[in-house]
C-alpha cells in the first residue's frame, strides 16, 4: 500500500513506471500554502492573492515547484555569498604584494566570518604537496606545548577540501598564463568551495521537494532559511545535509540498500546522519520490518568503512586527529554546559583543565543525556497512538543530540531545516525559529571582537543561545504533541493528507509491536478520565479497570483501528 487516503478513481491515468511523486496532482491532492498558510497568504498580497479556486495546478510547460524553490535557493545562496565575501576582500601593501583584509577584526565587525578561509592555511591545503591524514605540522598549545597537528575533519570532508585546493591550484596556474582572471589563492578556494556547498544545498532542497509530493511547496522553506543565508558557507555541512536527504528520499522510494549508502557517506562527512537510523529501527520494530533496517545499516557501515578503511591503515595518527579532537574538546561556548556556567560561575563537571586533557565527565554526562533522550524517543515511537512519521522522530533524535551536546557550531543548526520541514510543516512557526537561531550570529561575532574593541559582552551572545535552545526546545514539543494527536499533523489532516512521505516500506504497514502509554499503567483511580468523573458529580470514586485502548494507549481510539494507515 502506498498510504494515499484518496479514491483511485480520482488518479490521474498515467504510463508504466510513473510514480505517484511524479505524476502531476491536481489542486485537490496537494497543499497550497497560500490556503492553509497566513503568512504565505499575506505574502501573496502583491501578485494578486492567493491562488484562486479554478486556478489551473501543475500545468505550466517549466515552472514547476521544484524549479521555483530551486530558483528561490539559488537567491538565497547568492545572498549568503555576498555576506561572505567582505572576508575574501584584499589589499595591497607598500612593496605591491596582496594581502586578505582581516585588519581591524573585519571578520567579526561585518560578521562575514567563514571557516572555510582560515582552514585553507590552518590545514595546509595552501601547500601543493600536502594530502590530508599524511601531512602534519606543530602547533604550540596554550600550556606552551607543542603538539602534531592533523587534518581535523572526518574523512570525506578532509577530501572535499583537498579536492578544493587542488583546483585552486589549478586555477592560479592557468590566472599566472592570463587566461583567468587572478587573486589572492584564499579567495579563489572560498569561491570554489561555495560553489560546490551551493550545489550540495540545492540537492537538499530537491530531495526534500521530492519526499513531499504533495507538500512541494515546504521545500521553499528550506531555499530560504535565513540559516542558509547566514551558515550555508560558515562551515562544509551542506555535504552531509545534501547526502542524509538522499539517503531519505531513497528510503521513501523503498530502496532501503540505497538509503544506506548515501548515509554512510554523509557520516563519512559528518557523523550526524548515522543518527538517522535509530528512528528507522524503532519505526521498523513497531511494523515488524526489521530486515529492511538491516540491509540499510549495513550498507552504511559498509560504506563508511570503506571511505574510512585505507586512511586508518595508512594514515592512523591522522586519521585519529578528528575523534581525538572531539574527545578532547570542552564545553562549546553556545552549549547549554557554558551558558550554565557563565551565568553560575559553575567550574563544569570537570573543573579546570589543562590544554590535552580530556574533559571525561562531561563527555560521559552529555553521552548518556542523548542516549536518554534517544531512549525516550524510542518509547513515543512505540507507544504513540498512531506510527510517527519519520521525519518527527529524525528531527526529534538530531535536536536532542544539540542540545545535549558539549558542541554546538553555528552551521549545525542547517542538519535540522530540512527535518524540521518534513515533520513540522508550518511555515510562520519555522520562519520564527530559523530567524532566531540565524540572529545568534550577530551578538557571537561581537562577543569574539571584545569588549575593548567596541564589542558585545559574552552575555549578549549567551542570552540569545537561551532563547535559540527554548525554540528548538519548542518545536520538539509540538511535534511530541502532532505525535500523540495526529488529527493535529497538517501532513496527515486536509485534502492533501498522507500516511507518511517518508515512510517508504514502513507505509501502509500495520503495527506488530506497540508498547502501552503511560495512561495505562495508571491506576484505575489516577486515570485522567476518572479524576474528571468524580470532579464533576459528588458520586463515590468509580471502580474498575479502565476502557481498553487502541494501539499506543490512545484510550477510547484506535482498539478497531489498531495498524492503520489512514
Amino acid at each position: 500500500m502506498s498510504g494515499d487516503t484518496s479514491s483511485s478513481r480520482s488518479r490521474p491515468s498515467r504510463s508504466r513506471g510513473t510514480t505517484e511523486e511524479t505524476a502531476s496532482l491536481d489542486p485537490s491532492r496537494r497543499a497550497i500554502p497560500s490556503w492553509d498558510e497566513p503568512l504565505v497568504a499575506k505574502a501573496t498580497a502583491p501578485v494578486g492573492g492567493p491562488l484562486g479556486r479554478h486556478a489551473a495546478v501543475g500545468r505550466h510547460w517549466f515552472w514547476s515547484p521544484l524549479r521555483v524553490c530551486l530558483l528561490l535557493g539559488v537567491i538565497a545562496l547568492a545572498l549568503s555569498w555576498f555576506g561572505k565575501a567582505a572576508c575574501i576582500q584584499q589589499y595591497e601593501d607598500g612593496n605591491g604584494r596582496l594581502h586578505l583584509d582581516w585588519q581591524s577584526g573585519r571578520q567579526y565587525v561585518a560578521m562575514c566570518y567563514s571557516d572555510i578561509v582560515p582552514l585553507y592555511s590552518a590545514e595546509r591545503l595552501d601547500q601543493p604537496d600536502t594530502f590530508p591524514y599524511a601531512t602534519h605540522w606543530t602547533e604550540e598549545t596554550d600550556g606552551g606545548e607543542h603538539e602534531r597537528r592533523y587534518m581535523e575533519y572526518p574523512v570525506l570532508t578532509g577530501l572535499f577540501q583537498w579536492v578544493n585546493a587542488k583546483l585552486t591550484h589549478g586555477w592560479m596556474n592557468v590566472a599566472d598564463s592570463g587566461l583567468l582572471p587572478g587573486a589572492l589563492p584564499v579567495a579563489v578556494y572560498f569561491n570554489i568551495t561555495a560553489l560546490l556547498l551551493a550545489a550540495a544545498w540545492l540537492t537538499a532542497i530537491w530531495a526534500t521537494a521530492r519526499i513531499s509530493a504533495r507538500r512541494p511547496w515546504d521545500a521553499a522553506l528550506v531555499a530560504i532559511s535565513p540559516l542558509v543565508i547566514v551558515h550555508a558557507f560558515t562551515n562544509f555541512d551542506t555535504v552531509a545535509v545534501a547526502l542524509a536527504m538522499c539517503g531519505l528520499l531513497a528510503w521513501s522510494r523503498r530502496r532501503p540498500a540505497l538509503a544506506g549508502v548515501l548515509i554512510g557517506l554523509g557520516a563519512a562527512a559528518k557523523l550526524y546522519p548515522l543518527f538517522l537510523l535509530g528512528p528507522l529501527l524503532v519505526l521498523c520494530l513497531r511494523v515488524g520490518r526489521v530486515a529492511e533496517w538491516g540491509r540499510t545499516t549495513m550498507t552504511a557501515l559498509v560504506t563508511w568503512f570503506a571511505v574510512n578503511l585505507p586512511f586508518l591503515l595508512m594514515f592512523t595518527e591522522g586519521w585519529r586527529e578528528f575523534f581525538r579532537l572531539n574527545t578532547e574538546r570542552g564545553m562549546d561556548p553556545d552549549s547549554i554546559y557554558n551558558v550554565v556556567s557563565y551565568f553560575t560561575g559553575w567550574a563544569g563537571f570537570d573543573g579546570a583543565l589543562r590544554s590535552g586533557e580530556t574533559p571525561s565527565v562531561l563527555n560521559t554526562v552529555s553521552g548518556a543525556l542523548f542516549l536518554l533522550c534517544c531512549a525516550a524517543v524510542a518509547y513515543v515511537a512505540l507507544t504513540a497512538p498512531r506510527r510517527p512519521r519519520v521525519a518527527q522522530l529524525c528531527f526529534l533524535v538530531v535536536a536532542a543530540f544539540l542540545l545535549t551536546n558539549k558542541v554546538w557550531s553555528p552551521q549545525y543548526s542547517l542538519w535540522l531545516v530540512p527535518l524540521a520541514v518534513l515533520a513540522i510543516p508550518r511555515w510562520r512557526l519555522l520562519l520564527t525559529w530559523m530567524l532566531i537561531d540565524a540572529l545568534v550570529w550577530a551578538p557571537r561575532m561581537f562577543s569574539y571582537l571584545g569588549v575593548e574593541n567596541k564589542g558585545l559582552p559574552d552575555g549578549w551572545f549567551l542570552g540569545t543561545v537561551v532563547v535559540r535552545d527554548i525554540a528548538v526546545a519548542l518545536l520538539c514539543v509540538l511535534i511530541l504533541r502532532e505525535i500523540y494527536r495526529p488529527s493535529a499533523d497538517p501532513v496527515r489532516s486536509g485534502p492533501s493528507a498522507s500516511d507518511d512521505p517518508l515512510g517508504g516500506v514502513l507505509s501502509g504497514q500495520r503495527d506488530a509491536v506497540v508498547l502501552p502509554g503511560l495512561s495505562t499503567l495508571l491506576p484505575a483511580r489516577l486515570a485522567p478520565s476518572k479524576l474528571v468523573r468524580s470532579r464533576s458529580r459528588p458520586s463515590p470514586e468509580p471502580t474498575g479497570s479502565p476502557e481498553p485502548t487502541g494501539s499506543g494507549g490512545s484510550s477510547g481510539r484506535g482498539s478497531s483501528r489498531r495498524g492503520s494507515s489512514e
